[in-house]
C-alpha cells in the first residue's frame, strides 16, 4: 500500500531534500561530487539498514522513496511496520541496485529515520511512563518547521494521538488572547460566535473554569497545574469537556498528573528535543 499522511507530498519532499544535499541551482552544484569521481557509474551496492540501539520505527517508506528517486529499479525490501518496537541489531531494511544511487540518497535517508523514530522513541516511553491509566498523550505544534505533518505522524507511531495539526482545525485561547479579549469567557464567546466548532481555551487558574464552559469553550487545557489542582479542576468539570494537563511535563511528572482524571496530557518535547534514533546503513559492492 502507498504509504501516504495527509497534507504530506511525499514526493516534493524527497525532491526539496535532495536537491538541498545536491546544491541544486548553486554554483557548481546538483551533483554529489564524491560519489561522482570515486564510484563507476555501472557499479552495483547492496546494503542494509539496521538499528543500533532499541528503538520504535518510523519513517522507513520515506527512506525507500530516496533511494528509488534516484534509482527507479532498486530492490527494496522494508523488514518491519511502522510502528513497531524492535531491539538493538534488528535488520529494518534491505537495498540492492545502483550503488551512486544508494551513496547519494544515504544521508537524507538516514537522517529522515533517524529523526522520526527518535521522535516515536520518546513518545513509546512517555505513553509508558503514564502508567495504567485511560490518559492519552497528545503531541503539541512545537514541530520543526516544514516537518510538521512528519513529525506529527511519527509520535502516532509511538501511541500519541494529534493535538490540532495547525492553526486552522481548531481555536486554542490562550493567556495573550484572553488579555486582549479582556477575560476568559469574551475570548471564547468571540471564538463561538466566529463559527469555530472547536474551542479549546488554556486556563491557570481554578476560577477561570466555569466562565470558560460557560461561554462554550468544548476542550479545557489546564496549563502550570500542580497535581492537587487538577484533581480539583477535573472534579469540578465534571466530564462536560475534555481535559488537558499540559506544561511542565516530564517523565517524572507525567504518571501523576495522567492518574488525575484528566482526558489528556500533552507534551512538546515530543517533538522539539526527541534525540535521533541511532540507525546505520552498511553497503557490500555487488
Amino acid at each position: 500500500m502507498a504509504f501516504d499522511i495527509a497534507g504530506f507530498d511525499l514526493d516534493a519532499f524527497v525532491r526539496d531534500i535532495l536537491a538541498e544535499d545536491l546544491g541544486e541551482g548553486l554554483p557548481g552544484g546538483g551533483r554529489d561530487v564524491t560519489a561522482e569521481s570515486v564510484i563507476p557509474a555501472d557499479a552495483r551496492f547492496s546494503g542494509v539498514m539496521d538499528s543500533r540501539d532499541a528503538i520504535v520505527v518510523a519513517g522507513l517508506p520515506i527512506a525507500a522513496a530516496f533511494f528509488r528517486a534516484l534509482d527507479p529499479a532498486m530492490d527494496i525490501a522494508i523488514l518491519v511496520e511502522e510502528g513497531a518496537a524492535v531491539p538493538a541489531g534488528t535488520n529494518l531494511m534491505h537495498l540492492s541496485g545502483n550503488a551512486r544511487a544508494m551513496l547519494t540518497a544515504e544521508r537524507s535517508a538516514l537522517n529522515t529515520v533517524q529523526h522520526l523514530s527518535g521522535i516515536a522513541t520518546m513518545t513509546q516511553a512517555y505513553v509508558a511512563a503514564m502508567g495504567d491509566t485511560d490518559c492519552v498523550l497528545l503531541d503539541t505544534r512545537k514541530t520543526i518547521p516544514g516537518l510538521r505533518h512528519l513529525e506529527k505522524y511519527a509520535t502516532r507511531m509511538g501511541g500519541a494521538q494529534n493535538h490540532r495539526m495547525g492553526l486552522w482545525d481548531a481555536a486554542m485561547i490562550k493567556d495573550n488572547h484572553v488579555l486582549v479579549a479582556g477575560g476568559v469567557a469574551e475570548a471564547v464567546r468571540r471564538a463561538r460566535d466566529a463559527g469555530v466548532a472547536n474551542v479549546i481555551c488554556e486556563v491557570d487558574r481554578i476560577d477561570q473554569i466555569e466562565p470558560a464552559l460557560s461561554a462554550g469553550a468544548s476542550h479545557l487545557l489546564l496549563d502550570n497545574m500542580d497535581v492537587p489542582t487538577l484533581r480539583e479542576a477535573v472534579i469540578l468539570v465534571a466530564g462536560r469537556v475534555p481535559t488537558e494537563a499540559s506544561g511542565g511535563i516530564n517523565f517524572e511528572t507525567i504518571g501523576p498528573k495522567a492518574a488525575t482524571g484528566v482526558t489528556y496530557v500533552s507534551v512538546g518535547r515530543l517533538t522539539q528535543s526527541a534525540p535521533a534514533a541511532d540507525i546505520g546503513l552498511d553497503f557490500t559492492p555487488l
